[in-house]
């Protein structure tokens, strides 16, 4: 009750004198909130933007890091210091608990930048803390000392209880804050600043000063790749995109030796196995041998594709993930949302005054002492000491030595004070007596030589800033390269990459399809993030999300998972419309649809009936048999068509006339092959993915059975099917469509027996990974070349007192024969060698392929233009003109 009292008189001391209550429109009782509630929250939103979250510009710290980095100086006597001992002196100016302090400084020290580090601090990599601050020891890096102090030039304050000064902002001469990066969570904002490469750093305030222009982009400790399109300066709107470093060791295991940054092995491992349980990837077991690097190893079970698994792991775990960058720093006591170039710049401008200032002190500190070792010199070599034998009184002893001083201070650059004078009378017998005119003389040139650098360094300020960043660069700058990669990302379909787990089912009669219909007919294995397409016995189609039970419509004629965009997959069809209408004949593709939209593919007459229908991946056309029922006096009641001289148009078009009279059955007759042009592919070497959009190198036309060749720099050659989530290799140096029967030439350093070799082989074995050099650790590839007459120059070393051997030319098709892809090859020569050049190959002309169909092709570009060609019915009539694609698509 006490409590209670003492409370609210201490609001009513706070509250106006003025009423605060009143009415609202409907009579109810309002209360204002005033008084000493009225500026909390702003205050504190206030205290927490300026004294804990935001970081300054000025130096790139939090008060609590500044405070930390202030209490380490303080403490600073070259040996390590307990960490415990570091947060209790800093407690003497951060009015908050030590575990704040001791946590602020393990993320300073992880940083490896201002603190050095001793005991057990912790990994970022695996995510493991650090030790108890008892147990662990730090003391400011050389760095920290050259660039983040300079006591002379600092402006200081009392600290939160009056007893103590600290720093209101250190004079750090470098752009600290984007080196080390910044993230806080404030009232109202936050702040998230990436950080960057130290060498990076130093390169752009250099141009910066030099008046160039620049571009930062962040460099993580925890390396990895980064795709940085969007990085929009670190401004808000901005993304980056970050992925693991993952890499194929074998055909049943991956490799992950870099992670993206914020997050660490465990979680990474962790997201890899919910999206294995929840069956988007499909793994065997993961190791993790993470030590003083990442190394986390992926087993596959056999038949898993590993490329479509690194796909899958960027799209469905940890490994790839976007950080969104908020620039937003404190200036003038208000916070302030900036770009990383403008922070850069900001810095460098501010390190350029803080050394100007350190110039102008060290600059009066020389003459200063220049000064004083004048009059010294005057004072004692002039005996000048000698006139204050006889005073008796103080003032007596200043008059006699400024009198005796007067007649020799003309060239001194200020006037004698008296405080001069005063410490002339300071100077011991013993100076005075063992007084040197020569090196006094020696003295007074060192400081004149020192004052006239220092002065020129403030007339060339620029040039000086430029060599102090060039010098931190040297002593710093070793070990500190880039760790981030940078480069484009391709996006990843996850519709392409999810494993496949669960199985479709349906049940055509009754018109379900879904997962749980287990006795039922079994249709193709899928994922709960596939859709399917759906055809009917009349005519129908619907694209729809899997699901455990879904109701399409009676009689279903074929389920598929549907692919969205895909030109490639063709529908032949033959219908009847209406109940006794004609019978067309139609080919088309479904490429974009709305979801859980019923489409009619024929022009909707009721009782409708498709009589014939099928499915082709690659465009193929059938031929068919049509039979007819005897009715009447028709002469001609069988004969074939052949889709191949259908033209592919949309699934609205009405499709050609095959006949007015009843159709009995129809019958395959024979299977067709791919009526579509080879696919053209792409390699972009950007992203390193192929592609059919024209992205990059054109690779050529692939039918259904062409491979491509890859022959990477470590000796391994192998053929791989061209599909689009393929991934390849930093070291492949060769990579275009197979030729079966052309052959491969390859120079290359045999390790056992320490010569270069010769060999040209055929790939033996499609589909397989083969090494075509010995597999001694010495040995390596020079070069390899896939023209059909190589020619090869050899430029030897020149002997020691013997003339130079002229370089030798190799026609590698005389020189060796084809053999098998393990021969050893013929010895190049036994001289040593200097360099191996290829050569523009000898003229050949490439057989031209056999024809394999002489089937008219159609242009997948092109499906739905030709209408021109239509064939005839049994009785010779045409089709009439029909409309093509419905007007309204949707895409999802």
């Amino acid at each position: 009750m006490e409590e209670n009292e003492e409370l609210n008189e201490a609001q009513n001391e706070n509250s106006p004198t003025e009423d605060n209550t009143g009415t609202d429109d409907s009579g109810h009782a309002l209360t204002k909130v005033t008084g000493m509630y009225k500026d909390w929250f702003l205050d504190y939103a206030s205290y927490v933007i300026l004294e804990r979250a935001v970081p300054a510009i000025e130096d790139g710290f939090k008060p609590v890091q500044r405070r930390i980095l202030h209490a380490l100086k303080e403490l600073d006597d070259g040996r390590y210091n307990k960490v415990a001992n570091v947060v209790g002196h800093t407690m003497q100016y951060h009015p908050h608990g030590d575990a704040s302090i001791a946590d602020a400084m393990v993320q300073i020290g992880q940083k490896d930048l201002l603190i050095d580090t001793q005991g057990n601090w912790g990994n970022i990599l695996t995510g493991d803390r650090a030790a108890a601050s008892r147990y662990i020891e730090a003391r400011l890096s050389k760095f920290a000392l050259e660039v983040v102090f300079s006591p002379k030039i600092t402006e200081w304050q009392l600290s939160y209880d009056g007893r103590k000064k600290e720093p209101v902002n250190l004079p750090v001469k470098f752009p600290l804050l984007l080196a080390q990066g910044a993230e806080g969570i404030a009232v109202g904002l936050s702040t998230k600043v990436l950080p960057h490469n130290f060498i990076e750093l130093i390169d752009a305030s250099i141009k910066h000063l030099k008046g160039q222009r620049f571009t930062l982009f962040p460099d993580f400790p925890t390396a990895g790749i980064i795709d940085v399109s969007s990085y929009n300066d670190g401004l808000r709107g901005g993304k980056i995109r970050v992925r693991a470093k993952i890499s194929q060791r074998d055909k049943n295991t991956l490799v992950i030796n870099e992670i993206p940054y914020g997050t660490n092995t465990s979680s990474l491992i962790d997201s890899i196995l919910k999206a294995n349980e929840k069956g988007k990837i499909k793994i065997k077991k993961i190791e993790d041998n993470t030590a003083a690097e990442v190394e986390i190893l992926v087993h596959l079970p056999s038949g898993i594709s590993p490329d479509k698994t690194i796909d899958a792991l960027y799209a469905f775990t940890a490994c790839e993930s976007s950080i969104s960058p908020l620039g937003c720093i404190i200036e003038d006591n208000k916070p302030l949302f900036i770009g990383v170039t403008d922070m850069l710049k900001q810095s460098t401008d501010l390190t350029v005054e803080l050394l100007k200032a350190e110039l102008e002190i060290k600059l009066s500190e020389l003459e200063e002492q220049w000064h004083f070792a004048s009059l010294e010199r005057i004072f004692i070599e002039n005996r000048i000491y000698r006139d204050i034998e006889e005073e008796e009184t103080w003032e007596g002893v200043i008059k006699a030595i400024d009198k005796g001083l007067k007649p020799h201070t003309k060239h001194l650059k200020r006037a004698v004070t008296e405080e001069d004078i005063v410490r002339l009378t300071e100077i011991r017998i013993k100076r005075i007596s063992k007084f040197d005119i020569d090196k006094a003389q020696q003295y007074l040139d060192n400081l004149e030589e020192s004052i006239a650098e220092v002065k020129h360094h403030l007339e060339n300020l620029i040039e000086f800033a430029i060599d102090y960043f060039k010098n931190l660069k040297t002593k710093y700058g070793k070990g500190r390269e880039r760790k981030s990669e940078i480069r484009i990302f391709d996006d990843i379909e996850a519709t392409k990459v999810v494993i496949r787990n669960t199985k479709l089912y349906v049940n055509r009669e009754e018109g379900f399809v879904g997962t749980s219909l287990r006795r039922d007919e079994y249709v193709t294995d899928c994922s709960d993030i596939d859709d399917i397409i759906v055809f009917t016995k009349d005519g129908k189609a619907m694209v729809t999300k899997v699901d455990t039970k879904t109701f399409i419509g009676k009689n279903i004629i074929h389920v598929a998972v549907f692919k969205k965009k895909d030109k490639r997959t063709t529908y032949n069809m033959i219908y009847r419309d209406g109940k006794s209408g004609p019978t067309y004949i139609k080919r088309f593709n479904v490429t974009s649809v709305t979801r859980d939209r019923l489409y009619d593919l024929t022009p909707g007459k009721p009782n409708s009936l498709v009589q014939y229908f099928s499915a082709n991946p690659n465009g193929e056309a059938e031929v068919v048999t049509i039979n007819l029922r005897q009715v009447g006096s028709i002469k001609k009641l069988k004969w074939d068509i052949d889709f191949a001289d259908v033209i592919i148009k949309g699934r609205g078009s009405k499709g050609n006339i095959v006949t007015k009279y009843t159709v009995k059955r129809i019958e395959l007759k024979e299977k067709g092959v791919s009526t579509l042009k080879p696919r053209k592919i792409w390699f972009d070497d950007v992203v390193r993915r192929l592609n059919v959009d024209g992205r990059g190198e054109l690779l050529g036309e692939f039918r259904g059975d062409d491979l491509l060749l890859i022959v990477t720099q470590k000796g391994v050659a192998k053929t791989i099917l061209p599909t689009l989530t393929s991934r390849f290799d930093d070291d492949m140096i060769i990579l275009e469509k197979w030729n079966p029967h052309k052959p491969l030439s390859a120079i290359y350093w045999e390790g056992e027996k320490e010569r270069f070799y010769v060999k040209r082989f055929l790939i033996e074995h499609p589909n397989r990974e083969d090494m075509f050099i010995s597999e001694h650790p010495k040995s390596h590839l020079e070069l390899v070349s896939t023209d059909w007459r190589p020619v090869a120059e050899i430029e030897f070393t020149k002997p020691r007192g013997k003339d130079h051997k002229p370089n030798l030319t190799v026609d590698l098709e005389d020189f060796i024969a084809i053999k098998g892809i393990k021969a050893l090859g013929n010895q190049l020569t036994s001289d040593k060698v200097k360099n191996i050049n290829l050569l523009e190959s000898l003229p050949y002309e490439e057989p031209e392929a056999p024809e394999t169909s002489e089937i008219e092709v159609v242009d997948e570009e092109d499906v739905s233009v030709d209408t021109k060609k239509k064939p005839k019915s049994e009785d010779g009539q045409k089709e009439n003109p029909d409309s093509d694609d419905e007007g309204q698509t949707a895409l999802f």
